[in-house]
């Protein structure tokens, strides 16, 4: 009896042969090049989205009584977008959402309330909606360039199946201290990025961002620009925003790149009789 119990129990796992991926190599400078020519392939984007809250209370407070919303995104470089949230079959605005890349604008109907605030305005609210940032969708919509020379980090990850390549741009602060700014996940099955995760000051994780589905862009927009090579977008998107407590899946039915979008469809006016909430200061008011 003591000969079994000092005995070791072993599990063995057999790994499906559909399971086992083909990885592919490549180096720090064409994984740079790939992200930057994916970063530049798309300068405008409108889509027909279906929109799901998986957890918090940000999202989940303005559109609670439903399982997943249809809606629009259209975005424009370098900043700008605008999401609508409609509910199911009605087909009436739970929300609209704007930014510039300055100040956010915000109307939700149901609550009565338009919010107004700077997206440098970090602090989270004690009230979930006054969390809601049209500028967290964009900066997953939309990737900056990675400078070249600039301070970038070159890592292999392995997974249990998934192999990854990453790599990290590092921010120089005042002093000479550097932190970390983004990190860039490829999936080594096809060198495509599947996760960028973007941080805030002292290593704090601002926002972790998963992509899949990749599917090839469309012919050329209208007005004779040439189509893109080779270029694709990715039709799922998930958002976590841990300091915002949000996840928000983005999955896109319908999309259309780089045709012209006109400044006003990214205006959005206070309608009359609406609460007004200046996001980050501690005065509301009612316009009047």
């Amino acid at each position: 009896m003591l000969a079994a119990g000092c005995m070791s129990i072993k599990i063995r796992r057999d790994v499906k042969k559909e399971e086992i991926h083909v990885q592919m190599e490549a180096s720090e400078d064409q994984l740079l090049a790939n992200y930057n020519e994916q970063a530049r392939a798309v300068r405008t984007l409108q889509a027909t989205v279906d929109l799901f809250p998986s957890t918090g209370s940000t999202y989940s407070g303005v559109i609670e009584n439903y399982h997943d919303v249809p809606g629009f995104i259209l975005a424009k470089r370098p900043a700008m977008v605008r999401v609508i949230g409609q509910a199911p079959v009605v087909a009436t605005n739970i929300f609209d959402m704007v930014s510039d890349g300055e100040m956010f604008r915000i109307f939700i109907p149901s609550k009565n309330t338009f919010l107004v605030g700077a997206t440098s305005v970090a602090r989270a609210s004690k009230k979930p909606i006054e969390n809601l940032r049209p500028q967290h969708v964009v900066e997953a919509l939309f990737w900056p360039e990675l400078p070249a020379g600039g301070n970038v980090l070159f890592e292999q990850f392995d997974g249990d199946l998934n192999r990854y390549y990453i790599l990290t741009l590092v921010r120089q602060m005042d002093g000479g201290r550097l932190e970390i700014a983004r990190k860039v996940w490829f999936d080594r099955a096809d060198l495509r990025v599947s996760r960028v995760q973007l941080y805030g000051a002292a290593g704090r994780l601002d926002s972790d961002i998963e992509y899949s589905d990749w599917q090839p862009l469309g012919a050329a927009p209208t007005g004779g620009a040439p189509a893109l090579k080779q270029a694709s977008y990715a039709h799922s998107i998930h958002i976590w925003r841990p300091q915002d407590d949000y996840k928000l899946e983005i999955q896109i039915l319908k999309l259309t790149v780089n045709e012209e979008i006109l400044t006003d469809r990214f205006e959005l006016a206070q309608p009359a009789g609406t609460d007004l909430v200046r996001v980050g200061e501690e005065q509301a008011g009612k316009q009047p």
